[in-house]
């Protein structure tokens, strides 16, 4: 156990002939005593400055190892908003490219409607100017007759005969 500056002050040493001068060894006694004093007071200072400082250094490793975490949480988090993003934009890529290839089948089968239309229509258009060509013709055919001077009732011709030509 080290010494205090009590056990310091109350140690006594035995007298001798020839002996040291009291008074110059109690004067150096108190100087140790003081110099022994101050010596503990700084070592308590310091321990106290110790324990501040590594109650800093706790705090900041608390406030580094917090970080550390939100810094890594915040990376797995911005990977997530980034899978996901990348999962959304795929999955409206697919439904778009689905709407596109409706959208082109719906279109094909509009034209292939208009189409077999087109030719229905033409197909029509064929029978209706052949009537109307040999109802043209027919027409030519009762002015070129020499019944006109007669004023004979002009034969008719039916429909089923017009389209016969």
């Amino acid at each position: 156990m080290p010494l205090s500056p009590l056990d310091i002050h109350n140690k006594e040493f035995g007298r001798r002939l020839r002996g040291y001068d009291e008074d110059e060894v109690n004067e150096f006694l108190d100087q140790v005593i003081k110099d022994y004093e101050s010596l503990i007071r700084e070592n308590k200072e310091m321990q106290n400055q110790v324990l501040g400082l590594q109650e800093r250094l706790n705090h900041f490793t608390n406030i580094e190892e917090t970080l550390s975490k939100t810094i890594i949480v915040a990376q797995e988090a911005a990977d997530e908003v980034r899978n996901n993003a990348k999962k959304e934009a795929q999955l409206i890529i697919k439904e778009s490219e689905k709407n596109a290839d409706r959208i082109i089948n719906d279109s094909l089968a509009k034209s292939r409607k208009v189409s077999l239309e087109v030719e229905e229509l033409k197909k029509q258009a064929s029978v209706y100017r052949a009537r109307f060509r040999t109802l043209v013709e027919a027409q030519l055919e009762l002015l070129s007759v020499d019944g006109w001077d007669t004023l004979e009732p002009p034969v008719r011709l039916t429909e089923h005969e017009l389209t016969r030509g």
